[in-house]
Order: structure tokens, then sequence, then C-alpha cells
């Protein structure tokens, strides 16, 4: 049964009664909605129609809600998918999110409900597609960008290093509360990679890496990564897809692949306890392992909104406690092993040059150097 006006939408329940009175709720909005009893036929329907989003119950004959769920997001991927149900546990939820779905909404379904949701998934569906949009253009912009510079020879590394350098500005100015985290974070992985004993060759691949690593954040919705309070746990899924989405940007660049595998790793812990693959030890790249410490070391001394930053002290007393958990021990000796001094040195030098950059006087800085900031 079709009813035709507005935006397509496929509703999805093996309850005729329910699947009539929700069809009607959503048509009232003006869309047109088409119905069907079960995964097998709302499969059928798609093979032959396109939907902006299909809405669908959790509780289906032979093959459930999450099933048709992850078949319209690997066949259609440009479909949102809304999820209702009677059952209301945080794991159905959470996998739901976590597999695709754009939104879920309890049963019994209140119109208010319903229709709020509708909204919330099909503008999660605008995002996801500008999104994609915006990262297939990113992408053949670099790809193409590869090509005029391969003529280019030793103004390419220069060339390449402006682009990158462009596109972490382009992030740090939409995540404004860790401006020139990117640029911190770098020059403090080169720091501890030379302390290590990394090769010089093998320098600027892992300094892109830190330089790179939050990249995949241009695909976050910004309501997600802005937000000023802390993450549900369904938001923190999406939270945490962003080490494989800057690894999916950068990996089909051969000049990038071994940054993109430090991009795709950086949120990996020594003890398995990371993400995304949960990777343990020395399975996760010795640049990434690096970088872990810095990047901790730098949230720690950093100023925040909601907080001060602290002093270099405390930030080398919580990750020698981290040692052999959060950090391979090996890299840790290494971090310490750097003085103090020089430590605050390359942060204050660090501030200076974001100071010159924006144009304030000498010595106007917009908190006491790192090496003095109280807990």
């Amino acid at each position: 049964m079709t009813r035709e006006t507005g935006i397509r939408v496929l509703v999805v329940d093996d309850d005729v009664d329910v699947r009539g009175v929700v069809a009607e709720l959503v048509s009232r909005s003006g869309h047109t909605v088409t119905t069907a009893g079960d995964a097998t036929e709302a499969l059928a329907i798609l093979a032959t129609k396109t939907f902006e989003l299909v809405l669908t119950d959790v509780v289906l004959p032979v093959r459930s809600g999450l099933d048709l769920l992850r078949e319209v997001r690997g066949r259609y991927p440009d479909t949102a998918v809304l999820l209702m149900s009677g059952m209301a546990e945080v794991e159905t939820v959470v996998e739901a999110m976590r597999t695709g779905a754009s939104d879920y909404v309890q049963k019994p379904v209140r119109q208010i409900d319903l229709l709020l949701a509708l909204d919330r998934a099909l503008e999660r569906r605008r995002l996801e597609l500008e999104n994609r949009g915006y990262r297939h253009n990113l992408e053949a912009r670099v790809k193409d960008a590869t090509s005029q510079l391969a003529a280019a020879l030793d103004a390419k590394e220069r060339a390449w290093e402006a682009a990158l350098q462009a596109l972490v500005d382009a992030l740090d100015a939409r995540e404004q509360e860790t401006e020139r985290h990117s640029q911190r974070v770098m020059r403090f992985t080169e720091m501890l990679a030379r302390a290590y004993g990394v090769p010089d060759a093998d320098l600027p691949d892992i300094s892109r890496g830190a330089l790179l690593h939050d990249i995949g954040k241009i695909g976050i919705p910004d309501g997600i990564l802005l937000k000023p309070a802390g993450l549900s746990e369904v938001e923190w899924v999406v939270m945490k897809q962003h080490a494989d989405i800057g690894w999916q940007i950068l990996r089909g660049i051969d000049y990038l692949k071994p940054a993109a595998e430090i991009v795709r790793t950086h949120q990996e812990r020594w003890d398995g306890a990371g993400y995304p693959q949960g990777l343990k030890a020395e399975q996760i790249p010795l640049g990434a392992r690096l970088f872990a410490i810095v990047d901790t070391f730098d949230a720690i001394v950093s100023d925040r909104p909601y907080r001060k930053g602290r002093s270099v002290e405390i930030a080398r007393d919580e990750i020698r406690r981290c040692a052999g958990t959060q950090f391979d021990p090996a890299c840790v000796d290494a971090f310490l092993k750097i003085p103090l001094e020089e430590w605050a040195k390359a942060r204050a030098e660090m501030d200076a040059a974001e100071h010159r950059r924006l144009g304030r006087p000498a010595g106007i800085a917009s908190g006491p150097p790192a090496g003095s900031r109280p807990a």
C-alpha cells in the first residue's frame, strides 16, 4: 500500500494494525509511505524503488529488524534506517547504532516521539551524505595533488606539507577546544621518537601520522564532536569511528600510507583495551605507541574550557603510572629520559609561535608556561 506525497519512507512491521497506524502517522507529515510485513518483502521493494528512510520494527518473523538494517546499510548506504521496538535494552540500542541505525524509537509509538526521531534520522542522513561527499572530494583533491606534485621533485614535499597543514588547520578551526593541538603533538612526537632512537628516515612518516591523527573527525557530526557535555554511550560509538574514518581518507595515498596506520591505531592501548581494533603491545605500530604518550601529555598540560592545564611534573607522573597498561613501557622510559626543562621549553616555543601566527604582542599568553601551570 502506498500513500503518495512527500519524501519516501518504507514502514516495515509484521503487525498489520501497528503498520497501518505508523504509516498513517508518518504520512500526516507529508511523506510518501510504503509498507511491508517482513524483511524479505522490504528488500524486494527496495530493489525496485529508492527510499530516503526505512522505519522498521526490531522483532520481525524469520529475519529481524537488525538483519534488515545490515542489509540496507550494505546495499543502500544512502538510505537511513530508523528502528522501533517494545524492547528498551541498552544493548539493543547500542548494537543498532553500531550497525548504522540513524535513531531508535520505543513502542508503543507516540506521534511526537516518532516524528522527532524521524526528523533526527533524516538530519543524520543529510550529515552523512554531506560528510561522505566531503570525504570523497577530499580524497579526489589529495589524489589530484599527488599527480601534480609527482613532477615537482624537491618542491613536492613542501607542497604536501602545506596541503596537509591546510587540512589540519580546517579541523582545528572546527574543533576550537583543542586549538593547535595537532601542531604540538607533532613536535612532541618528533622529540620522543628521537629519544627512543627512531631512525631519521622514519621520522617524517611518524610526524605526519601525529599531525593527521584526528583528521577522521571531519566525518563526525558537529552535534557530537562539539557537544559541550559528556557523550552518551551511543554517541561514543559514533565518535570512536574517527580513527577508521581518518584511515579510510588516507590509506589510498602512497605518500601517506605509513601515516594512515598511525591515524588508525592512535587510540589503541598497550594492554589491548583501546579501539578500534583492540590491538595490544607490539601489534600497535611504534609511531602510534609513541604518539599515545605525547597526546596524553599535551592533554594534561593544555588549558581546556572546563579546567586549567596542569604541570609538566603531574603529566610525567601520570604517564609513568600508566606504563604497561595504557603505554608501552619502553616508550615511557624514553619519555622520562627527556628533561622536564626540554618539554617546558618546547611547549613555550609552540605557544610563542602561535602568538606570532595570531598577531598577539610578545609576552601576551593565553596562560602560564606549561611547566608552571597549577594542577
